[in-house]
């Protein structure tokens, strides 16, 4: 469980790394309109909720470094009694500082003047925001908004990014967050076992689908950590397929990608079953490649392992099998069927903060997935676990959901 305390500690590591004669904004966000008066489901800002814990909309958290004194501050909405008839009572600045753990917290209203107070009275010259940008061309976030209004204002400002530096807090997972993780593959697990014994021929994918929802909903989960692929036939070879109405058929498998999410913390899974409860030869053959490679990366993967292993040695693994099945006659083909790296972080990201060309180090949350994928013949294969790296190997959280052959169709024939 996550609390107050592994906050304040992020704040504290936070704080240590900015310069002096600095102001720091961080911003939870705002859902975006969907249509009309319907906002779709908010989530936090990943990089603001490591900071502060605010799991909440348009809060804003300030952090004045100033002559070798630190000043925070969180700013929220006043409290709108009309709007609280409808949405329900919003939180004062009383029980913010309680449940946060700040000593100064006020209205957003209010900020101007203490921003404009501390710049006019100090010589504070840098100013951080979690400037994240993955693509280039996509909507300008609050921070960015924030930063050409400061630099319009404060010319002088230095504007410096947030963002490396707390990415690079996250990637060493705490217990708390391990613990978070262990518990998001849980649930995963017991959505996707319900699955396995309503699967059958007939059936739509979001039928399925709908019972692994079941569980999560009855877990208290809100949503899932990402969209959950279902598909079955020749959708199982679609790596991002998600529309999950396609009507599966006997002789089909079906691949799931899926994880549940707890206290904003993801997990990533991915399975193959088939649909009638019994593979085929060919199913066999191929889906056995890929938990060989499955198998083995993860046994190698311990501190030190370098992370571009990871995808090397599932993609050796994979390369012989396909030419034992003479699928590929030489290495240079076998990205007709391996399309994708074998791994990613995971955290409160399900593709979570890290950096690929560094080894693996103890209480890195992190994924394993091989995968081999055969359009032709309609079968789409991928075995993704989610682990921690420990001191001397890993912990598998989700070893627990069945991918061995034999487990596979005693569990969906008894």
């Amino acid at each position: 469980m996550i609390n107050t305390t592994f906050h304040i500690r992020n704040r504290q590591r936070l704080i240590e790394q900015l310069d002096e004669n600095s102001i720091t904004f961080l911003f939870s966000g705002q859902a975006p309109i969907q249509t009309s008066d319907q906002a779709y489901l908010f989530t936090p800002n990943k990089n603001c909720y490591y900071i502060t814990g605010i799991d909440f909309e348009k809060a804003i958290y300030m952090v004045a470094k100033v002559n070798g004194v630190t000043t925070e501050y969180l700013f929220i909405e006043r409290r709108d009694l009309h709007m609280e008839k409808y949405m329900g009572k919003m939180i004062d600045v009383e029980e913010a500082a309680e449940k946060f753990g700040f000593q100064n917290v006020k209205y957003i209203d209010e900020m101007d003047d203490v921003v404009s107070r501390i710049l006019f009275s100090n010589d504070v010259y840098k100013m951080y925001l979690d400037l994240e940008r993955y693509k280039m061309y996509v909507f300008p976030s609050l921070a960015e908004n924030f930063a050409k209004k400061m630099r319009e204002l404060y010319p002088y400002l230095q504007i410096k990014n947030a963002y490396p530096i707390i990415a690079n807090l996250r990637v060493i997972k705490t217990p708390e967050e391990i613990e978070n993780i262990k518990k998001a593959v849980k649930i995963t697990e017991d959505g996707v076992r319900l699955m396995m014994k309503k699967l059958k021929p007939g059936l739509r994918e979001y039928e399925v689908e709908a019972y692994y929802n079941f569980v999560l909903n009855s877990n208290g989960v809100k949503m899932p950590a990402f969209k959950t692929i279902a598909g079955s036939g020749i959708n199982s070879t679609l790596l991002h397929y998600d529309k999950n109405n396609r009507v599966m058929e006997d002789g089909d498998v079906i691949l799931f990608d899926l994880g549940a999410e707890w206290e904003y913390y993801a997990a990533d899974v991915s399975r193959v079953y088939p649909v009638n409860g019994r593979f085929t030869k060919r199913q066999k053959e191929l889906y056995n490649i890929v938990l060989e490679a499955n198998k083995d990366t993860l046994s190698k993967m311990v501190p030190g392992y370098p992370h571009e292993e990871i995808s090397a040695n599932g993609k050796r693994i994979i390369t012989e099998g396909l030419k034992r099945l003479g699928l590929i006659k030489d290495d240079s083909e076998v990205g007709k069927y391996y399309l994708h790296g074998s791994g990613h972080f995971i955290g409160l990201d399900t593709h979570d903060v890290g950096d690929d060309s560094k080894p693996l180090k103890p209480n890195m949350a992190i994924t394993l997935e091989p995968g081999l994928y055969v359009p032709e013949e309609g079968i789409g294969i991928r075995v993704e676990d989610t682990l921690v790296i420990t001191e001397t190997g890993n912990i598998v959280f989700s070893d627990t959901i069945p991918k061995e052959i034999e487990e596979i169709e005693e569990i969906m024939n008894s």
